[in-house]
């Protein structure tokens, strides 16, 4: 085990984790991904493992690329494909394959703009692979490449929406798919996509004849929704299967005998109503769409065939877990009975089912599970750490009898004598739980500084049922922030909690959150605030995916929950976070709360300009500050602001903030 990494932000972000899995068809054979620091401790860079699926032996490394190797995969003869990087400094991947059989890895294809997405079935491959809009050739666009490169150029001219996402801007390349066999010779299979295949997510059918992939289709009025199509690998031929003018579909999955598709279909939101997903199944014979778990409250997302074609397995977030569900003849029972969520999940042959599987106790690791019995098996990968504190969880109920839960972790001394400060950790989202490891959001390391950290899953958190969700739709402001209020009293009445020393963090939708509680309550000593939403109308149009946020963000309700309407209500020091890089919710977002705070909230500068607010500002970062060196001043930061404000102590900044 790895012991004390919590109290080292060093060891912490060089601990090596768990990324990828992939599984042979007879679950002879496994192997993950596992992402560790460079040599120059500034970025992560991957390698892949032999893992025994016994769980008896240690993990084996098989790769030793100095740029990385991600992504793999295996062909039904038992050789792993995967991904290789070209250079720390180039982005792009070629396909390489190392033999069943022994011996060296060899290149199976490459090309300018690189690969993802490796899909595998019957000796093809088809991967995702950027070409400009005017290449006809890989000639050409290589190219055209070397055109813009050589001319420094990076203007891209658009004629459609969106323009960014997340963190980086889309075009003038776009994606495209590529098949080939697993000898090499890839070519375009998808002429004419343009913006279709952004964010796509595809399968290939188990003969490798052809592919099913999701497809964005613009609309009026900047708009944009998925319909899924089937694409004949040979001739490249498309042919729309699934257009649901209500819904956004997507994460197909192909039968094992080909005669169908599965796919997670999500309704298209307005200010009254809230999505709702569920899990359908199309026919190719008979065209015909059904609904695969009628009546089943929750959310399913990553299906996958168990290999008999008897049912699905999916994942759905679940009171505070995301168990693994299988789905049959319209029933729906969980497989697995832990505190954990499941990812990566794979079935083999035997009727075994292969997963990551992580908790807020453990970071992700692979597990083979039995699938008649749902039997658990922890398979060696990396070690995991031990944890500073204790998990454990509450619940109460609101004044509309809603019961909202949380997971609470506390410092192991932490009792009635030896009361631990509260920091109350908010989720983004807001479609989303507190339900699974994070290595970038980790309360053990506040835990590790003697805190206890709350994380609740207020209104509009998944795995409650769709009442839970709709009860905060378009009312942000309202129960979110109450059901928040509510759960932090019943933390603060425990006789181990101080309630006289607390903080609020969050980020995203965590941040709004932040904000909000900032205008309305003075009950918390310090708030941070991460690449949050400030004005709502100004979030709303400036966001990477305008159309999605502005089907809830009416006028009226963005007036009615905009935290910048009640900054001269702010008299709590704060510290705003915001990543220049960060395109869902925009660098404005931040700089406006920042210049609202100094100028016009309850806590204003002073005469001399001083403040008790902090900026930490990232210009090359993104919505997350993910480079490892970013990420532990985000802590080291965090750490001194809540040490001055909650615990009335000085801890010193980093050197390296000049």
């Amino acid at each position: 085990m790895s012991d004390g990494i919590f109290d080292d932000l060093a060891q912490y972000v060089a601990e090596p984790r768990v990324t990828d899995l992939a599984v042979t068809e007879d679950g002879s054979r496994v192997v993950v991904a596992v992402s560790q620091l460079d040599s120059g401790a500034a970025s992560y860079v991957g390698a892949l493992w032999d893992v025994d699926p016994s769980g008896q032996s240690e993990a084996r490394r098989l790769t030793f690329g100095e740029a990385g190797e991600s992504g793999p995969a295996f062909a039904e003869s038992g050789d792993l494909f995967f991904l290789r990087h070209a250079s720390k400094d180039e982005k792009s991947s070629a396909i390489w394959s190392l033999p069943a059989r022994g011996g060296e890895a060899q290149v199976v294809a490459e090309r300018g703009a690189g690969f993802s997405g490796l899909r595998l079935a019957a000796g093809r491959i088809v991967a995702s692979s950027n070409v400009l809009p005017s290449a006809t050739t890989d000639d050409e666009d290589e190219r055209l490449r070397t055109l813009r490169k050589d001319g420094k150029v990076d203007a891209i001219l658009h004629s459609g929406y969106p323009v960014r996402y997340w963190d980086h801007d889309l075009g003038p390349a776009t994606p495209h798919l590529f098949a080939g066999s697993v000898d090499g010779g890839m070519r375009r299979i998808t002429a004419n996509a343009g913006h279709a295949l952004q964010e796509a997510s595809y399968d290939v059918s188990p003969d490798g004849t052809f592919v099913v992939t999701t497809w964005t289709v613009p609309g009026a009025l900047a708009v944009a929704r998925t319909v899924l199509v089937r694409i004949d690998v040979a001739s490249g031929e498309r042919t729309v299967i699934v257009d649901d003018a209500d819904a956004d579909v997507g994460s197909p999955a192909i039968s094992p005998d080909g005669s169908s598709v599965v796919f997670v279909r999500e309704t298209v939101t307005t200010p009254e109503e809230a999505p709702r997903t569920t899990l359908q199944q199309y026919d190719f014979d008979g065209g015909v769409i059904s609904d695969l778990a009628p009546g089943w409250d929750r959310w399913p997302r990553d299906p996958v065939w168990l290999r008999d074609g008897s049912g699905v397995l999916v994942v759905a977030d679940d009171d505070g877990r995301a168990p693994i569900f299988v789905v049959r003849h319209g029933s729906v029972t969980r497989l697995t009975d832990t505190d954990s969520a499941y990812t990566h999940v794979q079935t083999t042959t035997d009727g075994s089912v292969f997963a990551l599987e992580a908790s807020y106790t453990q970071p992700p690791h692979p597990v083979r599970i039995t699938l008649s019995t749902g039997e658990l098996r922890p398979l060696q990968a990396v070690s995991l750490p031990d944890v500073p504190g204790i998990l454990t969880e509450i619940e109460t109920r609101t004044e509309d009898g809603t019961r909202v839960r949380a997971w609470l972790a506390l410092p192991p001394d932490a009792s009635d004598r030896a009361k631990a400060p509260l920091l109350l950790w908010i989720h983004g989202g807001p479609l989303g739980s507190w339900n699974t490891w994070s290595w970038r959001w980790n309360p053990w390391l506040l835990v590790a500084k003697g805190y206890a950290v709350l994380l609740p899953d207020p209104a509009l958190s998944t795995g409650y049922g769709q009442d839970f969700v709709q009860r905060g739709w378009g009312r942000w402001g309202r129960e979110p922030f109450t059901d928040l209020m509510a759960v932090t009293d019943a933390a603060v009445a425990r006789s181990d909690i101080d309630e006289t020393r607390t903080a609020a963090m969050g980020g995203s939708f965590g941040g709004y959150m932040a904000n909000w509680i900032a205008g309305h309550t003075d009950r918390f000593d310090g708030i941070v605030t991460h690449a949050s939403l400030w004005a709502l109308d100004q979030f709303g149009p400036t966001t990477d995916v305008a159309y999605y946020w502005q089907r809830e963000m009416s006028p009226e309700m963005a007036v009615e929950n905009s935290p910048h309407l009640y900054v001269a209500d702010i008299s709590t020091p704060m510290l705003v976070i915001h990543g220049d890089k960060d395109y869902r919710v925009p660098i404005g977002e931040g700089l406006r709360l920042w210049y609202e705070l100094l100028s016009e909230s309850g806590l204003p500068a002073d005469d001399e300009g001083r403040t008790d607010h902090r900026l930490l500002y990232f210009p090359s970062e993104n919505h997350w500050v993910l480079a490892p060196q970013h990420a532990t001043i985000w802590y080291q930061v965090v750490f001194s602001f809540l040490a001055e404000h909650v615990l009335g102590e000085t801890v010193a900044l980093p050197e390296s903030l000049g």
